[in-house]
């Protein structure tokens, strides 16, 4: 049933759930306001007792019980201080969480029956009504205003039917009857529509999202969140979940769910730097940037793989796209477990042409530790001892004159800009402390050499193990980690989004590089679009390798099978184009069909080219002009602006991967930028032979591109269409 303000006056049940809104709305503000008052009470008072307890604080070490006594004011104090944060950082998380529902209070609601705990289970049973929101909040009196979509009570409204119900809620299944499951479209205090549905999750509100226009970045789907996507979002916690799913099934905007569903459940021992979420590129990275945010969570850390790889690699050295088999790196692991240091595997520690640490000192070193294999427990030991060495050597530095001498010939300017005053007025013993700080910065790079182990010369290994030199960058990676044991190991989680862009060498990389973490592996293989990566089979087997995955406990996979994105007329083209497998469906309302023109000649091309891009920059929403390659978006741009520069039309182009897309207009993008992002309308140049032969590369990306558009595509070829347009059904 759906009832919205037009039909509000022949419907009680609207009346009665805009009063309830409007209520909730006064008392989110209600809430905001006293908030804000006790912030401003709380460090008026910390700020007047800091005051006072200053000017009645004396330092009386005279005697033991006097300095018992002076250490006992000044945790007093401290505890005082303590207290005050503590009051306001729960303030100001309180506030932060109204701040984010005045924008949507709730999104649905839930009535359940529970039994009451000591009567007989087919007893009468008490009815809870919940509303759900974007986060939870109680009131001052501690009363449940919204509760959060990621509670376990919750997860009723995405999986369950009405009838008999359960949920899992610290460990216990607790069972209900769900009575009522009531969708809202709300804008702030304004009721827009409700819809009550008898199934999980049905499609009004969800095609009401879908039928919206694209913006330049990604939105939360957290109220039309599908029985299937919840299943990711609140899978068990394993050490490898891969998730396979069709274009526009949503698998990104799971991934970011997921994230929020972990932070919530982990919320007191898991932080954002503790989760790395790994992206085909930054400008991916931007489109994603304001989804967590919208749910009152902190972005994790962002990077591309080749990022990544930079904190293995010594600097100057290029990530490289040589390829790399599985079978390399295996080889590798072989050859290690019978690896001997040699004096020649270590490289002295300098800075800026300081000689600080021999690489004589480091093989006496590692002799000291001969007892111990080679590999990265020695490494560890020696490590701790060269950084003691190194500090040393710092210290003494620092106490020399020649230091001495160069921080008093700086400028009043540059010891300013160092240390934040001048020196001339300091005593010796602060000026001792100046020196070992600035010996600390200067030559805090050295430190970090030590502790990312540059000192153990991975070439020369690598050389002796393998028999060969000229390491490729993965391989070089690869061994430093087996030498060194080089990782994060602090990180808990990865979540790794187009995995199929990897190679299986590239995934044994990862998996080793984050050897402690958990990872979410999500992709589509009908999207590789690069010779060389890896096949599902290929990504399951290095996860089991890496995890060592059993039958008791094998890599989890779920499969999202269903695309919102696109019209059912868009999904049929590229389901047409998919290997069989996967059963791919649409719940979009019907649109237009695919406008798929193959020019006779030139002049008929160009301008058959002309009037879709002129229809393009009349569409309200945003178009995406999609080519195969760079230089094929930087032709086509010059073209264009021949025939229609860009200062008197809003079309764009985007070929580096740290530029931003507009939120409107026509973008011309090449297929690597394009891949993980949608678009209201699509228009596809070149769909020749030429730019799509028929073989199982150009298949894929030709999926990739149609399967970018929404609403329109439009699809024109200068000559005859591709076979794999033409031999469609």
């Amino acid at each position: 049933m759906q009832r919205d303000a037009s039909t509000f006056v022949a419907d009680p049940v609207f009346e009665e759930e805009q009063d309830h809104l409007s209520r909730t709305y006064e008392a989110l503000q209600r809430i905001g306001r006293n908030a804000v008052q006790r912030m401003e009470k709380t460090a008026a008072e910390a700020a007047r007792d800091k005051r006072a307890m200053a000017d009645e604080l004396s330092v009386n070490l005279a005697t033991y019980a006097d300095a018992m006594e002076t250490y006992a004011d000044f945790a007093a104090m401290n505890r005082i201080v303590d207290l005050s944060t503590m009051a306001h950082s729960l303030d100001a998380e309180k506030l932060a969480a109204v701040t984010l529902l005045l924008k949507q209070p709730y999104f649905a609601k839930v009535e359940l029956r529970l039994p009451e705990v000591g009567r007989q289970r087919n007893a009468e049973a008490d009815t809870r009504v919940l509303y759900i929101g974007a986060t939870g909040l109680s009131d001052d009196d501690r009363r449940r205003v919204v509760v959060d979509w990621r509670s376990p009570i919750a997860e009723v409204y995405y999986d369950q039917g009405t009838g008999r119900t359960s949920y899992e809620a610290n460990g216990r299944l607790i069972e209900a009857d769900l009575l009522l499951r009531r969708q809202f479209d709300i804008e702030e205090d304004r009721l827009l529509a409700y819809f009550d549905t008898t199934e999980a999750i049905q499609d009004p509100l969800l095609l009401a999202s879908l039928s919206r226009h694209r913006s330049a970045a990604m939105s939360a789907i957290t109220a039309t969140i599908q029985q299937e996507q919840n299943a990711v979002i609140r899978h068990d916690d394993v050490p490898t979940l891969m998730v396979m799913g069709a274009a526009g099934s949503g698998k990104t905007s799971v991934m970011m769910q997921r994230i929020a569903y972990l932070f919530y459940r982990q919320r007191d021992t898991l932080r954002p730097e503790e989760v790395a979420l790994i992206t085909p590129n930054p400008l991916f990275q931007s489109y994603i940037a304001n989804v967590l945010p919208a749910m009152g969570e902190k972005n994790p850390e962002a990077f591309t793989y080749d990022e990544l790889l930079a904190e293995l690699l010594p600097k100057g050295r290029g990530a490289g796209r040589t390829s790399v088999t599985p079978e390399q790196l295996e080889a590798i692991d072989r050859a290690l477990s019978d690896l001997r240091f040699a004096p020649t595997d270590f490289i002295a520690v300098e800075w800026e042409g300081t000689h600080l640490v021999s690489a004589k000192t480091i093989q006496r070193l590692s002799e000291k530790y001969d007892h111990i294999p080679a590999g990265p427990h020695r490494v560890t030991l020696m490590r701790e001892d060269l950084l003691k060495r190194l500090r040393a050597k710092l210290a003494e530095i620092a106490k020399s004159e020649a230091l001495r001498d160069e921080l008093f010939l700086m400028t009043p300017d540059e010891q300013t800009a160092l240390f934040g005053t001048p020196l001339s007025a300091r005593s010796e013993a602060e000026v001792a402390t100046l020196a070992r700080d600035y010996v600390e910065r200067r030559y805090a790079g050295a430190i970090a050499l030590v502790e990312r182990d540059e000192w153990v010369d991975i070439d020369r290994i690598g050389t002796r193990l393998l028999g060969r030199s000229g390491l490729t960058s993965l391989e070089w990676a690869y061994l430093k980690m087996g030498v060194t044991g080089f990782g994060r190991s602090a990180v808990k989680y990865v979540m790794v989004d187009e995995v199929q862009d990897y190679s299986a060498a590239q995934l044994m990389v990862l998996a080793r590089y984050y050897r402690t973490a958990h990872f979410l592996l999500l992709g589509d293989p009908e999207q590789a679009i690069a010779e060389g990566t890896a096949s599902f089979d290929d990504i399951r087997a290095v996860f089991a390798g890496e995890r060592g995955a059993t039958a008791h406990a094998p890599v989890a996979q779920c499969l999202l099978p269903t695309s919102y994105r696109c019209t059912p007329q868009i999904t049929e083209l590229f389901a047409s184009l998919a290997r069989e497998g996967m059963n791919i469906s649409s719940v979009q309302r019907d649109g237009t069909d695919p406008r798929i023109e193959a020019c006779p000649d030139e002049a008929a091309y160009e301008q058959a080219l002309l009037d879709a891009v002129e229809r393009s920059l009349a569409y309200e929403g945003l178009t995406a002009l999609i080519v195969p390659w760079k230089s094929d978006a930087r032709k086509m741009a010059a073209w264009l602006e021949e025939r229609l520069p860009a200062s008197s039309h809003p079309w764009t182009a985007v070929v580096d991967k740290d530029e931003a897309l507009p939120s409107s207009g026509l973008v011309i993008l090449p297929l690597e930028l394009a891949k993980g992002l949608e678009f209201d309308a699509v228009l596809v140049p070149d769909a020749s032979e030429r730019t799509f032969p028929a073989d199982d590369l150009s298949r894929r990306r030709l999926y990739t591109t149609v399967s970018r558009a929404t609403r329109e595509l439009t699809i024109l070829s200068p000559a005859a269409l591709t076979p794999l347009l033409a031999a469609r059904p």
